[in-house]
């Protein structure tokens, strides 16, 4: 059967015509604005404070709630392609502006509603979820309504969002309009070349030495040279965040980001403690590496390094349909998805200039679509982006059907569907590898994730907890930022490497994120939830689709620790789930060592 030829860049002509100037869409977004500005009179008007609560009203505003919503994700997604495509696109930054403009109504109206569910007591709360329109929100509605109790009145929260458009949100802004206009100079063959920072990023996995050595010399002045700026927009905005828990006086910088992704301290310490227990099996795969690369150790730019010599590239298309091939060994439904997202082109993975570094994937969930951003060059590892993207996707398709407010999962287990795709297709490399050369390389391409999850994440966990420490006395210098970065990074890495990245709190966007405080653990969590998952997989050989369906649309009402009880019957709050699943990244290093 012939295969198709996909086209790298993606279509949104579909969504809303006419891109960033799109007449279509500026009506769209003034009407979300409207709707969002009816629905808060009309929870304003909602009083349940006053004894006998109105169950019709509450459905009724709970349905406005989730379209509005819906619309409001729908607007969102599309404004993240159009600013992340083209960086230069000064429509679409002003569009950013406006979302977060419109983003701040709709967290006003949610604290309102949550302000108001919140105070009808408990006997009368039962019996309004009995309500079958409610019954099937149950989880989420006590969710808003439990935060709801912690929050300041309110009036207060509601300022709060309101100072956070031009405060909080501004500074990560302006990180994001500071990174788009760096250009970093690499010296290519006696000529002096000009890229992005996405683009010099990609050379970093060049074999040769002293090329990476040159792009990381060269990324670390571009980094280096802004690191004041970067230093005030990391302090403002950890400090809004920190005045914020001070006056809801909440003690601990993991409340929120724990409560976002719905688990426990404990299951969170379980994980780290498991991958310390482990770390001396990566220690010594670095010790190997660097020894096959000939160095003493390792340096921070070398760990992405290729141990082979040659680097096997796929075009685009061959990359697709490798992809599609596997998902199909594992899950019909999941090659299905894949087919039609390569087939109605809902990915932009061309390599060109002006795209934001980078990949992510969106949903669309009006148009019950997705889109997938990432600049792809042809290597394993671009494969492996592909599919980690696309596993993405198909979460998002799988829960289409389910309410809005359903859908609302956290990162830590939307990392899990995107890895899980990943761990399919990284396997299915290794096994379908041609000669030993080529096995190994894909083998440590494999085990540069678990690196990266164990010890590049820790990393930034630690550093930032210990920032964020440091920040609650006052602003942090630059110099002091530099120290803590590298001090984390040798802690994460067991002090194995020989050279550290100092202005790594700088290059890494995650720091600068407001959506989502702590951007790094849930992504560790992630990894290793879905390698139980896999390893639950592959002991259940068939039958496993339906069940993996299931527990995907599970992940928006229910607490992962709930999750993992129910669909795997472990507990996560103990190390032993984490023991296993790390063991599994274990066997590709002894498989590596022995090869």
């Amino acid at each position: 059967m012939s295969k198709s030829t996909y086209n790298p860049t993606w279509d949104l002509e579909v969504i809303f015509p006419g891109g960033s100037g799109s007449k279509e869409f500026r009506t769209y977004l003034v009407n979300v604005q409207e709707e969002t500005r009816s629905l808060k009179k009309l929870i304003e008007s909602f009083q349940p404070d006053t004894g006998k609560v109105d169950a019709d009203k509450l459905v009724s505003i709970v349905e406005q709630f989730e379209d509005v919503r819906k619309k409001m994700r729908e607007a969102s997604a599309f404004i993240s392609c159009l600013s992340a495509q083209d960086v230069k696109d000064k429509e679409a930054s002003l569009l950013v502006g406006k979302r977060s403009e419109i983003s701040a109504e709709m967290n006003a109206v949610k604290t309102l509603l949550d302000q108001k569910i919140s105070i009808i007591n408990d006997s009368t709360w039962k019996e309004l979820l009995r309500n079958p329109a409610l019954k099937e929100l149950e989880f989420v509605l006590n969710e808003y309504r439990e935060k709801a109790k912690e929050l300041l009145p309110s009036e207060q929260e509601m300022l709060i969002n309101d100072l956070a458009v031009d405060g909080y949100h501004g500074w990560s802004q302006m990180y994001d309009t500071i990174v788009g206009n760096m250009e970093v100079e690499i010296d290519e063959n006696g000529e002096q070349k000009s890229y992005s920072v996405g683009q010099a990023s990609n050379k970093m996995s060049s074999p040769d030495r002293s090329v990476r050595k040159h792009v990381f010399e060269q990324l670390n002045q571009a980094w280096g040279s802004n690191a004041d700026l970067f230093g005030q927009t990391l302090n403002h905005l950890a400090g809004f965040r920190l005045q914020k828990y001070k006056h809801r006086n909440w003690q601990h910088v993991l409340k929120e980001p724990l409560a976002i992704n719905r688990m426990k301290k404990e299951t969170l310490d379980a994980m780290w403690e498991a991958i310390n227990k482990n770390k001396h099996h990566f220690v010594k795969f670095l010790q190997k590496k660097a020894d096959l690369l000939g160095l003493e150790k390792l340096s921070i730019y070398d760990i992405g390094a290729p141990v082979s010599k040659s680097v096997k590239t796929s075009s685009y298309t061959e990359g697709a349909n490798f992809i599609v091939d596997q998902f199909g060994e594992f899950s019909p439904k999941m090659a299905d998805f894949a087919r039609i997202a390569f087939e109605n082109r809902w990915i932009e993975a061309e390599d060109r200039a002006g795209k934001r570094p980078g990949g992510f994937c969106t949903s669309f969930p009006q148009s019950e679509q997705t889109r997938i951003f990432m600049t792809y060059s042809g290597t394993s590892s671009n494969i492996a982006t592909l599919a980690h993207e696309l596993g993405h996707g198909f979460h998002q398709y799988v829960m289409n059907d389910l309410n809005g407010l359903n859908q609302g999962y956290a990162m830590n287990v939307a990392e899990t569907a995107s890895t899980f795709a990943e761990m399919i297709v990284a396997d299915a490399s290794v096994r379908n590898a041609k000669n030993k050369e080529e096995k190994l390389a894909l083998l440590e391409d494999k085990i540069q994730r678990s690196v990266a999850f164990f010890m590049n994440i820790h990393a930034r966990f630690i550093f930032e907890q210990r920032f964020y420490e440091e920040r609650k006395q006052g602003m942090v210098s630059v110099d002091r930022m530099n120290e803590l970065m590298v001090e984390a990074q040798k802690e994460a890495y067991c002090d194995s490497l020989d050279e550290y990245d100092p202005h790594f709190w700088a290059s890494k966007l995650h720091f600068h994120i407001t959506g989502v405080p702590f951007y790094n653990f849930p992504y560790t969590f992630g990894y290793l939830f879905s390698l139980g998952i896999y390893a639950h997989a592959q002991e259940l050989g068939g039958g496993f689709e339906d069940d993996y369906i299931a527990l995907l649309r599970d992940t928006g009402r229910m607490t992962v620790e709930s999750l993992a009880k129910k669909h795997l019957n472990v507990d996560l709050t103990q190390p032993e789930f984490w023991e296993n699943a790390i063991q599994l990244c274990v066997r590709d290093v002894e498989e590596f060592m022995a090869l």
